[in-house]
């Protein structure tokens, strides 16, 4: 019996078609291929299988959507027996081996067809009673769990692991469409979802419900749910307008956590699920979810070490993917080869040092000495020994010989932090070692050489302090041979949930506490604020909400009270009154009045305002009402002392 492939469509306008390739087919939009398919997704000539000795070769003709097998992009595959391929939004299954034609395909095909129940003849399954047909899938499923489990260990590939897992279930339960979304450090946000609607096609979206998405990763349980335009999930628009006739949903837990989730539905009446189904979906979602932890921890150790190599260990943490954070980056790249002297501009906390740091690092100079110095730190005397050092007994205290900064950064950078608060007569010191490449140390008169690079930076305009006299413009022009600005955190909002998230996972780690995320709005709290300073600032901020929160995720309470708010204070408004300084009074009153109106007990305050109680001492500490609650509490017990009052103050006395 010769040896044939048979190509059997399992979705697309293939449904239910088998095509026999004994020697060679070509598939294709073009009506000369032997598998002709008129779809704008598939190219003229999309793909070929042909024969080499006892193998069948898939090659993709250099097709414009690309050709897949068993979820993953392929030029060259040899096929193997039930590998699923993909070509534009038709899915086939490959059937392999000597096949006789008075017989049906063999057995191991069986599971992988999905065969409408309308042409299987009634003599074929009247002898299958109940058990029967219950111990046959059971032992399908049991060997499909296995099979998938030694599968998905082997791939190595995140995206990958994903599209096949979702390949193998469709094999296993009778969905319609399908989608694995994975969890991001954001609430309600995903990081990876990898859809697939099998009628149609990878290439067509797939629509999850929010809704029991997020009763999945509220409850930690699956849900499966039958006769949706019936039951519970009636009134949910998304499956209504759909016509979603039975939704699955299981989620992928890592210890206690959810981590994603496996969202499976139909639209076929006769096609729903079951509790074997939902329990098959839960164990491939126990074995799937420490297979995708793994190749997450693996993708990210190996992103980590990529950069790493890229950026030739960067001491930074420059953190953004935002358009100007991007023209930072190309900035930096392109003057990091050169000796050239660089001005970084910016408002303060905005990380000037940090791209100082960039430039030196991926630098010739990477291997010398970087020299940071901030001027506003030091006087000008004490900044120019700092700098240019000194000789013994240069001055009283002056005991020994000492080299300067600059000196012992010679051959690296060395970085002038806020060098407008530079005195002038150091900015004409300065301008000289810049220009001759020589300086000499205070009490000294031998010039001593020196090779550095000059990278300063400044949160003020430059330009405006050389008009106002209060920087030398030669300096200036000396220094501003190539400028970066680094943008303030408001203009590149992009960038706040990757920094915050960053930061979270930073003071989490440091603080020894398990917070997992960061709520939505919380999120949105930071997004509304100015940040006047800047990256620092954020910083600062999401520190103090590890310290002081109490629950796995960041909550918006857990930001400070300005940050709530989200109005500058403002005055000379006709009323008097800012907004935020009305807001702010309105708050201190109503917390007055309920305190006193439960006796000066912050719990039944609390309850009154309908606060949690650890949120109500917060605000009393923001806001400053110690000091008022304190003098209320002597008025009240001047006028007429609370019950127990005695028992506080004159218990000494009885």
């Amino acid at each position: 019996m010769p040896l044939q492939a048979k190509l059997i469509g399992i979705a697309g306008p293939v449904w239910n078609q088998t095509f026999t390739v004994d020697t060679e087919a070509s598939l294709g939009r073009d009506a000369e291929n032997t598998i002709a398919i008129a779809d704008p997704q598939i190219s003229r000539r999309h793909c070929k299988i042909q024969r080499d000795n006892q193998d069948f070769v898939l090659l993709d003709l250099n097709s414009h959507n690309g050709t897949l097998v068993n979820g993953a992009r392929t030029q060259r595959c040899i096929l193997q027996n039930g590998d699923q391929i993909s070509v534009g939004p038709c899915v086939f299954v490959a059937a392999i081996g000597e096949v006789d034609s008075t017989h049906s395909l063999p057995e191991e095909f069986g599971p992988k067809l999905r065969v409408p129940s309308a042409e299987v003849e009634m003599d074929e399954t009247s002898a299958l009673q109940p058990s029967t047909i219950a111990a046959v899938r059971t032992s399908r499923e049991l060997g499909a769990l296995v099979k998938i489990a030694s599968r998905i260990n082997a791939i190595r590939d995140l995206e990958s692991l994903e599209w096949q897992l979702l390949g193998m279930i469709f094999d296993l339960v009778p969905a319609d469409r399908g989608a694995i979304l994975l969890l991001s450090g954001i609430e309600g946000e995903y990081e990876s979802v990898v859809a697939w609607n099998k009628m149609l096609g990878p290439a067509e979206p797939v629509h999850v419900s929010r809704t029991i998405a997020q009763q999945v990763i509220r409850n930690h349980a699956p849900v499966l749910a039958n006769k949706i335009l019936n039951g519970e999930y009636s009134k949910v628009t998304s499956l209504a307008e759909r016509q979603v006739v039975s939704v699955m949903c299981v989620p992928l837990m890592v210890g206690e956590r959810v981590m994603g989730l496996i969202y499976l539905d139909s639209s076929h009446p006769a096609a729903g699920f079951d509790d074997g189904h939902l329990e098959l979906l839960s164990a491939i979602a126990g074995v799937a979810a420490l297979a995708i932890e793994s190749l997450r921890r693996i993708e990210t150790l190996e992103t980590e070490n990529q950069q790493l190599r890229e950026l030739a260990d960067l001491e930074h943490n420059m953190i953004g993917d935002s358009p100007r954070m991007q023209e930072v980056y190309r900035a930096i790249s392109k003057v990091a080869g050169t000796d050239s002297s660089v001005l970084i501009s910016g408002e303060s906390g905005t990380g000037k040092e940090l791209a100082a740091r960039a430039i030196h690092r991926n630098s010739p100079r990477a291997d010398e000495p970087f020299v940071a110095i901030n001027c506003a730190a030091l006087t000008e005397t004490l900044l120019e020994s700092e700098l240019f050092g000194y000789e013994k007994g240069a001055f009283t205290g002056a005991v020994a010989q000492k080299k300067g900064l600059m000196e012992a950064a010679h051959d690296g950078t060395v970085f002038l932090d806020e060098i407008s608060e530079m005195a002038l007569g150091l900015q004409a010191k300065l301008l000289r070692v810049l220009q001759e490449r020589e300086l000499t140390r205070v009490g000294g008169t031998k010039p001593i050489k020196v090779n550095v690079r000059l990278i300063a930076a400044s949160n003020c305009d430059l330009a405006v302090a050389v008009a106002a006299g209060k920087f030398r413009q030669d300096l200036f022009y000396r220094i501003k041979v190539i400028t970066i600005n680094m943008p303030a955190l408001r203009q590149r909002q992009e960038d706040l949930p990757l920094l915050a998230d960053h930061f979270r996972k930073l003071y989490a780690e440091r603080c020894k506490r398990q917070v997992q995320g960061i709520s939505r709005e919380a999120i949105e709290a930071l997004a509304r604020y100015s940040w006047p300073g800047n990256v620092r600032e954020l910083q600062n901020v999401i520190e103090r909400a590890v310290v002081l929160g109490s629950t796995p995720m960041i909550l918006a309470e857990d930001l400070p009270e300005e940050l709530l708010e989200n109005a500058p204070a403002t005055s000379g408004t006709p009323c008097g009154l800012g907004y935020h300084e009305s807001v702010t009074r309105l708050k201190k009153d109503l917390i007055l009045k309920a305190v006193d109106k439960a006796g000066g007990n912050f719990t039944e305050a609390a309850r009154l305002l309908g606060l949690h109680p650890n949120y109500l001492h917060r605000l009393i500490r923001n806001l400053e009402l110690r000091p008022l609650l304190e003098k209320m509490e002597e008025r009240e017990a001047g006028a007429m002392p609370r019950p127990g009052d005695q028992l506080r103050t004159g218990g000494a006395q009885q």
